[in-house]
């Protein structure tokens, strides 16, 4: 049986929040409009670079925490999917994950279209991020800094971003 409902994000988090004692949530709201850039060649001629927020990280890496947490996860772009784990404030959205990763991080399938052409190659490791941070000054400051860091190391040409 599947549930057809709509996903009460914005209420879960809402509620999470308040039961970790929190102050209400500031959803975020860009005073610019993001710099859009053009693909400069074809996908099929770039190395693509992977951003998760679902909070992925492999056995032997230490699980995301709630609390703001700004670190990053690299995962080998070979993994199977199957190795992945995933903590992430939205643990109640993270049962079919936890049966099929795919569906939240399709790193087989990623695979499969860099086999294809269709990509020219993924970037040797996934960045995984908790996508569930408070602080919006902290993933300004510190997060995405790592993030950046993390993607001119792997001189990716673009990047996908995998949002939970």
């Amino acid at each position: 049986m599947h549930d057809d409902q709509p996903v009460r994000y914005i209420d879960t988090i809402t509620e999470r929040y308040a039961r970790l004692g929190y102050a209400p949530y500031r959803w975020y709201e860009a005073e610019d409009e993001p710099a859009w850039t053009p693909l400069a060649a074809p996908l099929g001629d770039m190395r693509l670079g992977v951003l998760t927020t679902s909070g992925a990280y492999l056995p032997g890496q230490v699980a995301f925490h709630y609390k703001d947490d700004t670190s990053l996860r690299t995962i080998p772009k070979d993994t199977p999917g199957a190795s992945l784990h995933f903590a992430h404030i939205t643990e109640n959205y993270l049962v079919n994950p936890r049966q099929d990763p795919n569906c939240i991080l399709p790193i087989d399938t990623l695979r499969t279209l860099e086999a294809e052409g269709r990509v020219g190659e993924i970037g040797p490791e996934i960045l995984s991020c908790m996508g569930g941070i408070y602080s919006q000054r902290r993933v300004r400051e510190e997060l995405i800094p790592r993030v950046r860091e993390g993607f001119e190391a792997q001189a990716v040409d673009a990047v996908l971003l995998v949002p939970m």
